[in-house]
């Protein structure tokens, strides 16, 4: 796509999003912009941007296979895919399986301690505000989600962590915890389903190396380890999804 011939529906801290070619469709454009902090931090990773458009990808492919509805329909080129049109609910969905971040922080936790079961935490999507944990009552006071959308996108999130879970237990990675989103999509009989959406990738889960515990996402930016780039190679390359032959190429 010719991006300088498009004029963009709307752009975020990662990706771009271009109308699509179809009516209910969009390109999405992965950017190799790095953010943290809500925006307070902020570099650009040449080809971060490639990287997570193959990561993600193949992990909706996935979750596809596994009876998992998502926006995701195919990649278009290294860093564009087509997806289908989705009204995004304003709720980032966390699901943690070990002690990170802002959950240890918060209760005083020690980092790397394993939970006694899998949480699903909602935020409320906004970066000015610092994405503030919300509950269900908020969720459904505001009408941001009725209680059985929000029983089935709790249901979705666990199992998609289930899944992942054990993907990345072959791959030698552990999922610490991910963020989810999901948002409406009008079907052609013109009713409404509830779909899987944004990304999932080094940008919005943590992955630690099972063996030495070292961070394979964005906590390397965020908390300055260096080599961020070798670390979203890394989880590329295991996924079988990058060679060092396309990283010289591409990169």
């Amino acid at each position: 796509m010719q991006k300088k011939n498009k004029k963009p529906l709307r752009e975020g801290k990662a990706k771009i999003l271009y109308p699509g070619p179809k009516r209910g469709t969009i390109i999405q454009y992965f950017k190799d912009d790095l953010t943290a902090f809500n925006n307070q931090k902020r570099e650009q990773l040449l080809g971060k941007g490639a990287l997570n458009n193959r990561i993600s990808a193949c992990l909706f492919e996935y979750l596809h296979e596994i009876g998992i509805r998502t926006h995701f329909l195919k990649c278009l080129n290294m860093r564009e895919q087509l997806i289908r049109e989705v009204e995004i609910i304003p709720i980032e969905v966390l699901v943690r399986n070990i002690a990170a971040g802002t959950l240890a922080k918060k209760l005083g936790l020690k980092r790397g301690m394993p939970l006694p079961r899998a949480i699903v935490e909602y935020c409320l999507k906004n970066d000015e505000l610092g994405d503030p944990i919300i509950s269900a009552e908020h969720i459904f006071a505001f009408s941001w989600a009725t209680p059985d959308e929000l029983d089935e996108i709790a249901e979705t999130a666990l199992r998609i962590n289930d899944f992942l879970s054990g993907l990345f237990t072959g791959l030698g990675l552990r999922l610490v915890d991910l963020k989810l989103e999901f948002g409406h999509c009008e079907e052609e009989d013109g009713s409404v389903s509830l779909l899987l959406a944004d990304e999932i990738s080094p940008d919005t889960c943590r992955l630690w190396d099972r063996e030495t515990g070292e961070a394979r996402d964005k906590d390397r930016f965020r908390q300055e380890m260096g080599e961020v780039k070798a670390g979203y190679e890394d989880v590329a390359r295991r996924l079988g999804v990058l060679n060092e032959t396309s990283i010289s190429q591409n990169f």
